[in-house]
């Protein structure tokens, strides 16, 4: 299963890890330097959370970051599920 957020649609980034040398301006030295770059993930904080939904009287299970959490704490859960149906995703 891929790591993506199913209300924000929030996925992993990519970016670099740098290794650096050297001695800071500040402390009387000549710079710091980069020596070495190396790739690396960022993963979003992804929780699966079983939600009640009043309107169909189930539950209903979703992978959510911790942004649609507050998100739905904010709007409720049917305006998200409204949200997410209209852009054509099944609930």
């Amino acid at each position: 299963m891929s790591k993506i957020c199913e209300v924000t649609g929030k996925k992993q980034a990519r970016g670099y890890s740098y290794a650096i040398r050297g001695i800071a301006k500040k402390k009387k030295g000549i710079g710091l330097k980069v020596t070495g770059k190396t790739k690396r993930r960022f993963q979003p904080n992804l929780v699966k959370k079983r939600i009640w939904f009043g309107d169909e009287n189930r539950f209903v299970t979703l992978r959510l970051s911790t942004a649609a959490l507050r998100n739905i704490d904010k709007l409720g859960i049917s305006a998200v599920i409204r949200g997410m149906r209209a852009e054509g995703t099944k609930v």
